[in-house]
């Protein structure tokens, strides 16, 4: 029997039944566990961003992450698909992953501005954005072992500053209203007429 009509599957040409079956993780042999399903490698925030440090500096990594960035790719993506990575094999958990967001972006956004890519795009829609100060930012690099070279590479400003203007009052914050207050003169005899 042919089908009359095509639909949207067809025409992406995606089989929606090609997919895991709902529970069949759970048929698997707990002695072949996944990467994420064992306790991590790391479980301090600091070892963890270290090791993605190493990991990104690396010489070949570093040149094609240059490149990357270079290329217009956003450092949010990057972040996102290098801690991603990290959580597949094992790495770290989901929780640790989603506290090393912010200085994984600080470690990209270092690396291009020690790499002089002036143009760089944080994230998609950023220009979009309501005027942003973008600030010169000098590079400090730190001689941690003395060889010479530098082994960390440390922003000395904030990154983006917004302009005053563009930041509003918070919707937390209260409100304050004046109240009028009338204040009458009160002589001690009425105060002890009042009393008794």
């Amino acid at each position: 029997m042919a089908r009359l009509e095509k639909n949207s599957f067809d025409e992406a040409g995606i089989n929606p039944f090609n997919a895991p079956i709902p529970g069949e993780s759970l048929t698997a042999s707990p002695d072949n566990k996944k990467a994420w399903e064992r306790p991590p490698e790391y479980t301090d925030e600091d070892e963890a961003m270290k090791a993605i440090y190493l990991i990104l500096t690396e010489q070949e990594k570093l040149k094609q992450l240059i490149n990357i960035i270079n290329d217009g790719v956003p450092l949010d993506e990057i972040a996102q698909v290098v801690l991603y990575k990290g959580y597949t094999e094992g790495k770290y958990n989901p929780d640790l992953m989603l506290l090393l967001i912010e200085p994984t972006l600080y470690l990209l956004i270092s690396i291009a501005d020690y790499a002089e890519i002036k143009d760089y795009v944080l994230y998609t829609g950023e220009e979009d954005d309501p005027d942003t100060e973008i600030p010169e930012s000098n590079i400090t690099p730190i001689d941690m072992d003395g060889d010479g070279k530098p082994d960390m590479i440390k922003p000395s400003k904030m990154i983006r500053e917004p302009k005053a203007e563009s930041v509003s009052a918070s919707l937390l914050s209260r409100i304050k209203k004046e109240l009028p207050v009338k204040v009458e003169a009160v002589t001690t005899e009425e105060v002890e007429e009042e009393i008794e």
